[in-house]
């Protein structure tokens, strides 16, 4: 019997595979040589800022208490708190005056020796806007004194800032979009991207230790403030393409 014969290809079908195999590399280069990077692209910034007149007040008071058993200081420091707060929701008005309890905490006390009785602090958080009427608890609570106080903006008032100085940041935005197209000698321009960053609040920092010290037990009247401004802005940054009309 004669031995089967191999099979051979055509020489055109046996180039097919290589030639295809060098063919995509090149039309991968091609593509991406086509491809082009965006033309006459422009990164900006616009900031607006101003300076607010501060409207929220916050007095934070507290007691401490030491004792060598844990229920009667925890007692006492009920009794302070409460003290306080028939005062303070006397004067509560919703949305000008607001109070809270703060933090409530008693723990064992240790000497080189070992145990030796117990410590604990209560608190009691007044804020508002109406600051006067925050103030002048500061003369009527009795049984707490102030351990921190600060000022900074109400929430109504945050919302008015942010909104205009938003507003001012994307104006000035654009009018710098406008001005950079006419000096580049474009008459228009295009949003590409945009980043809006609303309005940045400082902190809220202390009153001086020596107002605070007006507001000792047994001191009357209310306690002497100034609340001052803060300085608050807000950003616009993103690119744009220039490009005629």
């Amino acid at each position: 019997m004669t031995p089967p014969r191999p099979c051979r290809l055509p020489a055109r079908l046996a180039l097919a595979p290589l030639l295809l195999a060098t063919a995509l590399p090149a039309l991968g280069q091609t593509t991406l040589a086509t491809t082009t990077a965006p033309q006459n692209v422009v990164g900006l910034s616009a900031t607006a800022t101003m300076e607010v007149q501060k409207d929220l007040l916050t007095l934070v008071f507290s007691t401490s208490r030491e004792g060598p058993d844990a229920s009667q200081l925890q007692a006492q420091l009920k009794q302070a708190l409460d003290e306080a707060l028939t005062v303070a929701r006397a004067a509560a008005k919703p949305g000008r005056l607001e109070v809270q309890t703060g933090d409530f905490s008693i723990h064992p006390r240790y000497t080189a020796k070992g145990p030796s009785g117990w410590s604990g602090s209560a608190e009691l958080v007044v804020e508002g806007s109406d600051m006067v009427a925050v103030s002048q608890l500061a003369g009527r609570i009795q049984s707490m004194t102030i351990a921190r106080s600060s000022f900074g903006l109400s929430r109504e008032k945050r919302e008015q800032v942010d909104a205009e100085l938003t507003a001012q940041a994307i104006a000035r935005f654009k009018a710098r979009a406008e001005e950079v197209a006419r000096l580049f000698g474009f008459s228009g321009w295009t949003l590409r991207e945009v980043t809006v960053q609303g309005a940045d609040l400082p902190p809220m920092r202390p009153m001086a230790r020596v107002a605070m010290a007006a507001a000792a037990p047994g001191a009357e009247g209310a306690l002497p403030f100034e609340a001052g401004k803060a300085t608050v802005s807000a950003s616009v940054s993103g690119s744009v393409q220039l490009s005629a009309r």
